[in-house]
């Protein structure tokens, strides 16, 4: 199987790289500004913006799935445009496509826990962006899979684990809230389903998060113990009492898509203690 991996020099697209290469595929990974650290079969760069250069790049590749694990904020041509237009060259050339999204798609408002059938409710241009350009992949795309997930950690490189120490390290003014709640999953575990679900015949959308609901300033106790800090240190705070927008309490229910999956997405208190 040849895989594309759009945004493979990022986070999860480096795992993504790592463990398509590992089971044999032939990987192609795209950067937008210089490579990444992994090592897939080749890179090449790309604008997601451009959709001349989008096609460019899949007529060369002629991949049997592409992956799109790129992340462009809050960035609307990025994050909203750019999955469109890469759902329509995927589907003109008849290429699979798994899209990966985000849990900011949802406000936690009148309720907490979310499955696959919930429509995407956002407060944040983040989540707008993200829950836009979920409807534009399934339009143009209908057998694409749009896999939604949460706060990703894994081998001490997450932006999550990185605040950590620097928070406890007294280099980084801020706080964990207590009352933001997520799923976290391990990028390993993340990146497994993915491929997973790149390799079957699933469509549509799916929820890819651990099973665990923690606070941030949970989540963010749990690595310090991991990795033998003071967790003491950690600041705390209330989303709810600060200027930062967001969701609060937002729980991806991923037990349909889990039911229908070999691999096993751990909760953070399983895969966060002393030894990942």
């Amino acid at each position: 199987m040849t895989v594309l991996i759009v945004g493979g020099s990022g986070f999860l697209g480096s795992e993504l790289v790592r463990q398509a290469r590992t089971a044999g595929h032939t990987t192609v990974a795209t950067y937008t500004r210089e490579p990444g650290t992994a090592s897939p079969t080749a890179w090449r760069p790309l604008d997601l913006r451009d959709a001349d250069s989008l096609d460019a790049v899949m007529a060369e590749v002629n991949p049997s799935v592409v992956i799109n694990a790129s992340s462009g904020g809050a960035d609307w041509a990025v994050t909203a445009q750019g999955p469109l237009q890469l759902a329509l060259v995927a589907a003109k050339h008849g290429t699979r496509m798994v899209h990966v999204s985000s849990d900011a798609v949802f406000s936690g408002v009148g309720r907490v826990h979310y499955d696959e059938s919930c429509l995407p409710d956002p407060v944040t241009p983040y989540g707008a962006a993200k829950a836009a350009a979920e409807t534009g992949v399934l339009t143009v795309h209908p057998t694409a899979v749009v896999a939604r997930t949460s706060l990703i950690i894994g081998h001490g490189r997450s932006v999550h684990e990185r605040l950590v120490h620097r928070l406890v390290t007294g280099t980084f003014d801020g706080a964990l809230f207590t009352d933001d709640v997520r799923c976290p999953v391990h990028v390993s575990d993340l990146a497994a389903a993915l491929l997973e679900l790149a390799a079957s015949g699933a469509a549509g959308v799916h929820h890819l998060a651990g099973s665990d609901a923690l606070s941030r300033h949970e989540l963010g106790v749990l690595i310090a113990r991991r990795d033998g800090l003071d967790a003491s240190r950690l600041p705390a705070g209330l989303r709810a009492e600060s200027p930062v927008p967001g969701a609060l309490d937002v729980r991806l229910d991923s037990r349909t898509t889990q039911r229908s999956l070999r691999t096993h997405l751990r909760g953070a208190r399983e895969f966060l203690r002393l030894h990942e």
